[in-house]
């Protein structure tokens, strides 16, 4: 159930930002083990002169062809797991579109179950008597 948001700077083909969807998602369902149908992404691409970043933050250096990918998903997840996630993305994105991994920034944000409705004004993974279709 993890909601993806893909950011980058303006001016890559449709198959160079696919590729980075379909390297992140295969990373969730091998790594968070998500189903394969489980697949949410939103991408942003930002023009230059809106693209802020430090180029060498925690002694990273990161160039234009930088990649946020920011992903909201349930809190159930140990450290070691996120970590494995991590280098998958990086190993999906270096081997295809070609992505250096230092220009891979990923931050995850954890919720809870109940925070989630995919439709019908419902949380849908909660069971009660308010969570009932109308």
């Amino acid at each position: 159930m993890p909601l993806v948001r893909i950011s980058l700077v303006k001016g890559k083909s449709p198959a160079y930002i696919r590729s980075i969807g379909d390297g992140v998602h295969r990373a969730l369902v091998e790594t968070y083990r998500v189903p394969v149908d489980d697949r949410f992404q939103l991408v942003q691409q930002h023009e230059r002169t809106d693209f802020h970043y430090d180029p060498d933050f925690l002694g990273v250096h990161r160039t234009d062809e930088v990649v946020f990918i920011h992903i909201v998903a349930s809190r159930t997840r140990d450290t070691a797991t996120k970590q494995v996630f991590y280098r998958a993305v990086v190993d999906n994105l270096s081997a295809d579109p070609g992505l250096r991994p230092e220009d891979v920034f990923i931050v995850i944000s954890p919720n809870d179950r109940e925070d989630w409705s995919f439709g019908n004004g419902l949380a849908s993974y909660v069971s009660d008597d308010l969570n009932v279709p109308q």
